[in-house]
């Protein structure tokens, strides 16, 4: 009797782990209501802290440019156009400071659904979001912009002289930074994916054609109409493709291990009986 008990708690403990996460259609729409305001506030709120500082965040997006054109000024052909070119820039810093408050809200919002193993398997990817973000960013500022701006500056002739308006420069900047941020969320989310078992290693495989066929098409439409920025995001894209295929293994050993390891314990256990 006390084994058969046991059995039955053990069958009855993957219920207990989601106890009280069932919820009726209205209230997960409140919560995705509330978790959609603390992002909002989150970036408002930042928002007003960055355009404080909009200035020197307006002085840092510039430096690519006077790397890669020297002695080259931008220009404002509007009254307004600066004023809201500073509005623009603190949306970009919340947004880039926010990324890690609105990643973590997405998760408060999921996890009530997860089991308790699942929980703890998200946190990591929680951690390396921001991370991937930053690195993607860090290649647009460092790498593809500058010699997007190079390749842009070179087809100047003595008669054609490149006058670049503040509000162009800076939309084409926090563009690429924030889309090459979030392209760059391809391994966590392939992961992720692969964790509650809706990818598969064969299938990432056998999608690879497919694969950079639409890394080639998005980067096209994502970048500017020059090689140097389309080949700079396709390029990165393709090799977190190879090594979400790399991460994908990894959960599925991890995967077969657990589960060996579970069916060499429920064997033992009826040996043993």
């Amino acid at each position: 009797m006390a084994d058969a008990k046991q059995i039955e708690d053990k069958n009855k403990q993957p219920a207990d782990e989601l106890a009280g996460s069932e919820a009726p259609l209205l209230e997960h729409l409140i919560e995705l209501r509330k978790r959609l305001i603390y992002s909002a506030i989150t970036i408002v709120a930042l928002m007003a802290f960055c355009f404080i500082f909009a200035s020197t965040i307006y002085e840092w997006l510039l430096i690519p440019y006077k790397r890669a054109v020297p002695g080259a000024s931008l220009i404002f052909t509007a009254p307004q156009e600066l004023f809201f070119t500073y509005l623009n820039v603190a949306l970009f810093g919340a947004i880039f400071l926010g990324f890690p408050m609105v990643a973590a809200q997405i998760y408060m919002f999921v996890a009530p659904g997860l089991y308790k193993h699942e929980r703890r398997a998200f946190i990591p990817y929680l951690v390396a979001t921001p991370i991937f973000f930053v690195a993607g960013a860090a290649l647009v500022y460092f790498a593809v912009l500058p010699m997007a701006l190079h390749f842009f500056a070179s087809m100047q002739t003595a008669d054609i002289e490149m006058l670049t308006s503040v509000s162009e420069y800076l939309g084409l900047a926090m563009l690429l930074i924030l889309a090459f941020g979030i392209c760059f969320q391809l391994p966590v989310v392939l992961t992720l994916l692969a964790q509650i078992d809706l990818v598969h290693v064969d299938l990432l495989k056998k999608g690879r054609r497919y694969a950079i066929v639409g890394i080639l098409i998005f980067a096209a439409f994502i970048t500017p109409p020059d090689p140097i920025s389309q080949i700079g995001l396709a390029v990165p894209m393709y090799l977190l493709y190879e090594l979400s295929i790399l991460s994908v293994r990894m959960v599925e050993k991890r995967r077969a291990a657990a589960l060996a390891a579970q069916e060499a314990e429920l064997s033992g256990s009826s040996t043993s009986e």
